[in-house]
């Protein structure tokens, strides 16, 4: 996790609240999809952990209101998660479209999306866990698509303990300290950052 991280989530209720008077803001969102894009490619989903603004949002804001509960195993599957993709990108590809390349009215979609899904992300995040979202989130979707196999987490079974204390700091729910692949972890480095025999490590 940068030192900027808990941060970023400002940007998120500025986006989804003051874009709906300044429409121009929601291009803050090209910029958002720009980066993750870029970044997947070499580090997969390094941009969730460390960049993303509902992301950070969701660790340092909703975690003050959530319930704190396991999240549910079915958001995880990719049957959910790229249908969602996909009906994602054709809703907003419809919604640009009758735009008529009005700059405003491209602004104000980009905003509406951001809205849309910052109620969604606060609803699971509050019922569940802060980082619900993340597990379903279409953009993670696509970065794992994308790099999936790029910068993961090893573990030095010589070295580990088995006292679960990465567990206890991913936000994700992973079971960390396991050999398994796991597309879902957001390399926020927090697992390594608690573990007290460094036994883990992110390597291409």
């Amino acid at each position: 996790m940068l030192k900027i991280t808990p941060y970023l989530g400002i940007f998120v209720l500025i986006v989804s609240i003051a874009g709906l008077w300044f429409p121009l803001l929601g291009y803050f969102l090209l910029l958002v999809f720009a980066t993750l894009m870029i970044t997947s490619i070499f580090r997969g989903r390094w941009f969730c952990g460390n960049l993303c603004p509902r992301g950070s949002f969701n660790d340092f804001w909703v975690s003050k209101i959530s319930r704190s509960r396991k999240i549910p195993k079915s958001l995880r599957s990719f049957w959910v998660r790229v249908p969602l993709l996909a009906l994602m990108m054709v809703f907003m590809g419809y919604r640009l479209i009758s735009t008529q390349g009005i700059i405003n009215q491209i602004g104000m979609v980009f905003v509406v999306m951001c809205l849309m899904t910052t109620t969604i992300a606060l609803i699971v995040g509050i019922s569940f866990s802060p980082r619900t979202w993340c597990t379903f989130c279409p953009m993670g979707t696509m970065q794992n698509i994308i790099g999936g196999h790029k910068y993961k987490l090893h573990v030095d079974d010589s070295k580990c303990i088995n006292c679960n204390k990465c567990e206890k700091k991913c936000p994700m729910q992973l079971e960390v300290h396991t050999s398994d692949h796991k597309p879902d972890c957001i390399k926020c480095g927090r697992c390594v950052t608690a573990c007290p025999t460094k036994a883990l490590a992110f390597k291409n």
